[in-house]
């Protein structure tokens, strides 16, 4: 994204249980002022990415487009590169391409999540279609007959070794390691490390943490209602290792617990089973709600927004895959961003 627009901005996961919705919400939040629209791509539980993005890419005119995240498994990276490449000629491009190893698009196939290796060779082969229009890959040439511009590429990152390899890879990242300004540093730390070992600038890689929001007068209420959101960051943000991630000892049984019995044909559903299972572990929901989560008052959720910035990242994704999305998107954009800007300026 252009250096021009770096600053405090806000962005948006859409979840696309349906078009209509997508895109009244994409409308929406770009007239209150985010910066960036996410599509979450996993087609056994939502309206396909690249045609609900094109729709959203129709019905807006500045914010940024793109999948919030794709991944290696289930799309190969010439159909990704074609796709992404369209989606930036009808966005007048707007587009950018989150890629991620995998959660339950993957999972609900019944396949395993990319390995980092897979995931360094796709990005490699993506951007090569992009801007040369071929690519080695798999031992075979890719060719892109039509296409000879650049789209951002931004990494999902939840732990260590991944973050590196955005500091290596990729223009963007998406930080999901937790909210305390210990957490973001450590990640701004090994995302340099990245950088620098390829001969990088750090800072020119565009840097956003992920936050699991609610905007509410009542926080208890408002935890209540995204807690199947903690229970998809409990078994995805750990599954490969605890190493460097910080989770307390005595939690660990509980975050496997959480990870074994994980449905992810009921991903992110307010009420689903998924929800119910980390209810069934307080200590643990309590725990990563202060880890992951913004919750309460909009007074209260700009102080603890105000500690990420601080701790310098000043580009906040948020998901809030709540009942009345019209509602958290207008509270974010019209109450918020402002305070927010505000308190930084």
């Amino acid at each position: 994204m252009a250096e021009g627009e770096r600053g405090v901005r806000f962005g948006i996961i859409c979840l696309a249980r349906s078009l209509e919705e997508a895109v009244a919400d994409a409308r929406l939040a770009e007239e209150v002022g985010f910066s960036l629209v996410g599509v979450a791509d996993s087609q056994s539980l939502y309206r396909e990415l690249y045609v609900t993005a094109a729709l959203c890419a129709q019905a807006t005119g500045r914010v940024w487009i793109g999948p919030t995240v794709s991944n290696p498994i289930t799309r190969h990276p010439a159909v990704t590169a074609s796709a992404i490449a369209t989606l930036d000629e009808a966005s007048g491009g707007r587009a950018f391409l989150g890629l991620g190893t995998g959660d339950s698009a993957v999972l609900n196939l019944g396949e395993r999540p990319a390995t980092l290796a897979q995931l360094r060779a796709y990005v490699e082969a993506v951007r090569s279609l992009l801007a040369q229009g071929e690519a080695e890959y798999g031992g075979r040439r890719l060719r892109l007959s039509w296409r000879r511009r650049s789209v951002p590429i931004y990494l999902a990152a939840e732990g260590p070794r991944t973050l590196e390899l955005a500091g290596e890879v990729a223009d963007g990242v998406i930080v999901n390691l937790g909210l305390e300004p210990g957490a973001v540093r450590e990640a701004l730390a090994r995302l340099e490390a990245g950088a620098r070992r390829a001969g990088r600038e750090p800072g020119a890689i565009d840097v956003w943490v992920m936050v699991r929001v609610n905007v509410c007068d009542d926080a208890a209420a408002g935890l209540e209602e995204i807690k199947m959101e903690l229970a998809s960051n409990a078994h995805h943000v750990f599954r490969f290792t605890f190493e460097g991630k910080g989770v307390p000892g005595e939690l660990v049984e509980a975050v496997g617990r959480v990870q074994r019995g994980y449905r992810p044909e009921q991903h992110e559903e307010i009420e689903g089973a998924n929800a119910a299972l980390i209810a069934g572990e307080p200590a643990l929901l309590r725990y990563l709600a202060e880890r992951f989560a913004v919750v309460g008052p909009a007074e209260a959720c700009i102080a603890r927004l105000r500690q990420v910035a601080e701790a310098g990242v000043t580009n906040l994704l948020f998901t809030g895959f709540v009942r009345d999305r019209q509602r958290l998107i207008r509270e974010l954009g019209e109450r918020v961003l402002p305070g927010l800007v505000g308190g930084l300026s």
